[in-house]
């Protein structure tokens, strides 16, 4: 196999890139939260992860990639009344939640399309995958990464280092 170079933010330098498993990558990409319509700037990412999931691909890896879909937009900002973007933009658009959602998703695949980008191996929904994720935050807190405070859960910066969660 050819050799990848990438950037460690932590190290500050270019390093050899060695997956975890011998010949076998993941990649997971934060995907986008289908509350109305994708723009140039949306799509930025996701054709860089595009080039670098066929990259990979080329240098003879097995790629697993993961994106998902936040179908559910609710967001809080502190000093600010929480709100589900999600469900405020049904209202508007006279549909229902998960009609919005549907409506958002095929349009951000069809955007994708349109660049050619290639479909990730699996596509999960944030709604599908709730009970996985408060045991992953519980997992979080319990080996001191992550912590409470007002009801909701944050990294602890302090403790981060590379983070492998794996399945029991």
């Amino acid at each position: 196999m050819s050799e990848l170079k990438v950037y460690n933010s932590l190290s500050r330098q270019k390093e050899v890139f060695e997956p975890v498993t011998p010949g076998y990558v993941g990649m997971y990409v934060c995907g986008p939260t289908v509350s109305g319509e994708s723009h140039l700037g949306h799509a930025r990412p996701y054709v860089t992860f595009d080039v670098l999931y066929r990259y990979l691909t080329h240098l003879g890896y097995k790629v697993r990639y993961v994106r998902n879909i936040t179908d559910a937009g609710h967001f809080e900002e502190e000093g600010r009344q929480a709100e589900d973007k999600i469900s405020q933009k049904a209202v508007l658009e006279k549909l229902e939640p998960m009609e919005l959602v549907q409506k958002y998703t095929n349009l951000f695949h069809w955007a994708m399309l349109q660049f050619n980008n290639i479909p990730p191996s699996i596509e999960p929904t944030a709604t599908g995958h709730i009970v996985e994720q408060i045991e992953m935050i519980k997992k979080l807190i319990a080996e001191g990464y992550a912590y409470e405070k007002n009801g909701s859960v944050y990294f602890d910066v302090k403790n981060m280092q590379l983070i492998t969660i794996t399945e029991n």
